[in-house]
C-alpha cells in the first residue's frame, strides 16, 4: 500500500460494498490534493479500495477499484474495454454508466460517428486525458465531446468542460432506434443528447400503437410520439415546454415521415392536462416521462404531489383498453412510493388499471445489486380496465 491514505471509522461497513464515502465516514484522511486518489483502509487497516478523493462536496469519496491498484492508464484501459464489450458492437448506447461500470463519477454515451464524456468529479475531470484514451482505444479514434454536467461540476469544484475534446466532429448526427430515425445535437438539450434509458421503453409502448391516439407528456424531443407513429398510431399530440427540444421533435417527425399525423403544444404539461380534459379528448397510448421532481431529499413531499397530480390526469384520459407508461427519474423517490403514489391516483381519478409490467432504464445501464442509486429510472406500463 502507498499514496495517500483515508481511514473509516469504526463500524462503517457499508464501504465494504457501497462505492460512496461519506464525510462523516471518514475517521482521517492524508493531505492530499483534491481530486487525487487515495487508498481507502476500515479502522483496523484493511484495504477496503481505491478511489478519487475531495474534502468539498459531502460525498468525498468514490470508490473504483477493491484492490490496491494504481488509477492510471491500464487501469482505464481494461475497466473501459470491459464495459464496451458489455454492449457489444452497439454504435448508439450508453458505454459507461458511472457506478454500474466501476467508473463512479463518469458517463460516456456514443452516437455513431461521435463519443459524447460526461465527467460528474473532479476526480474524473483531472482524469480526461486518459479517459479519451482508453475510449478511443476500445471503440476506434471517433471524435469526442465533452459534456460535464453543471451542477456536479459546481458541487465538485471544477469548470465543467463543454464542446470538442481536441478535435472538431458533426454538430448533430442522426441515428437509429428500432427504425426510427431520431436526430442528436451533441452539446444540446438535457442529458447527452437523447434519453437512452428509454429505448426499449419507447418500443414497448409503441407495441400496442396502431390506430390509436397517443399523448407523449413531457415530449422533449418526441422519442415516444416517434416510435408509436412509426408503428401506425392515428395521430400523436406531443406537450413540451421547450423551443429548443420543440424544434428537435419537428425534425425527428421529418425524418420519419410522420409530420402529418403529429401535433406540438408547447406549454406547461400540468395546465396541458386539465385542459384537455375539459375539451373531452381520450387516448389510447400516454407517456409520462417527467424531469426529476425530487433532486433532494426536502424535495419529496412536494415531488409527491406533483407526481400524483400528473398521473390522476393522465389516467382520466385513457379510453377503455388505453395504455400509460409513466415514469420518476427522481432518485429519492423510491419505487414502492412512486407505485404508492399511482395507486392514489388512480383511486383518486375513479379508475381502474392493470399492472402489464414494471418497467425501468434500458440493459446498458447497468444495475448494481449493492448499490441500489444506479437504478433510478422507476416506471409501469398500466392499461385502463
Amino acid at each position: 500500500m502507498t499514496g495517500p491514505v483515508l481511514r473509516l471509522k469504526r463500524g462503517r461497513d457499508r464501504a465494504l460494498t457501497h462505492p460512496w464515502i461519506f464525510k462523516g465516514d471518514v475517521a482521517d484522511v492524508a493531505t492530499v490534493p483534491p481530486g487525487s486518489a487515495v487508498t481507502v483502509i476500515d479502522s483496523t487497516g484493511r484495504i477496503v479500495g481505491r478511489g478519487f478523493f475531495n474534502p468539498r462536496p459531502a460525498l468525498c469519496c468514490r470508490i473504483l477499484t477493491r484492490r490496491d491498484e494504481a488509477i492510471d492508464a491500464p487501469f482505464f484501459a481494461r475497466r473501459m474495454a470491459e464495459a464496451v464489450a458489455r454492449r457489444g458492437t452497439a454504435e448508439l448506447a450508453r458505454l459507461v454508466w458511472s457506478e454500474g461500470d466501476g467508473l463512479p463519477g463518469l458517463v460516456i454515451d456514443r452516437y455513431g460517428e461521435a463519443a459524447v464524456l460526461q465527467c460528474l468529479t473532479l476526480g474524473m475531470s483531472l482524469a480526461r486525458p486518459l479517459i479519451a484514451a482508453a475510449l478511443r482505444e476500445a471503440i476506434g479514434d471517433l471524435p469526442v465531446f465533452n459534456a460535464d454536467d453543471e451542477v456536479g461540476a459546481k458541487l465538485e469544484g471544477f469548470a465543467p468542460a463543454r464542446g470538442w475534446l481536441d478535435r472538431a466532429g458533426p454538430s448533430a448526427v442522426t441515428v437509429e432506434e428500432d427504425g426510427v430515425k431520431l436526430r442528436v445535437t451533441l452539446g444540446g438539450g438535457h442529458k447527452t443528447g437523447l434519453y437512452l434509458d428509454q429505448r426499449v421503453n419507447h418500443r414497448r409502448l409503441a407495441d400496442g400503437a396502431a390506430g390509436r391516439l397517443m399523448l407523449d407528456a413531457f415530449a422533449y424531443t418526441a422519442g415516444f410520439a416517434c416510435h408509436a407513429l412509426a408503428r401506425g398510431a392515428r395521430g400523436a399530440v406531443c406537450i413540451e415546454s421547450s423551443a429548443e427540444a420543440l424544434a428537435l421533435a419537428r425534425e425527428n417527425f421529418a425524418l420519419n415521415g410522420v409530420a402529418d399525423r403529429a401535433e406540438l403544444l408547447p406549454g406547461n404539461v400540468f395546465d396541458e392536462l386539465r385542459r384537455i380534459e375539459r375539451d373531452g379528448t381520450r387516448f389510447g397510448l400516454i407517456a409520462l416521462d417527467p424531469p426529476p421532481f425530487a433532486r433532494t431529499r426536502t424535495a419529496v413531499d412536494a415531488a409527491a404531489r406533483g407526481y400524483k397530480e400528473i398521473n390522476l390526469r393522465a389516467m382520466r384520459l385513457l379510453e377503455p383498453g388505453g395504455r400509460l407508461a409513466t415514469f420518476s427519474c427522481s432518485h429519492h423517490v423510491s419505487e414502492e412510493a412512486f407505485e404508492e403514489i399511482c395507486r392514489d391516483a388512480a383511486s383518486d381519478a375513479g379508475v381502474t388499471l392493470r399492472v402489464v409490467e414494471r418497467l425501468t432504464q434500458a440493459p446498458d445501464h447497468p444495475v448494481l445489486l449493492t448499490v441500489p442509486e444506479t437504478r433510478y429510472l422507476k416506471g409501469l406500463l398500466l392499461e385502463a380496465v
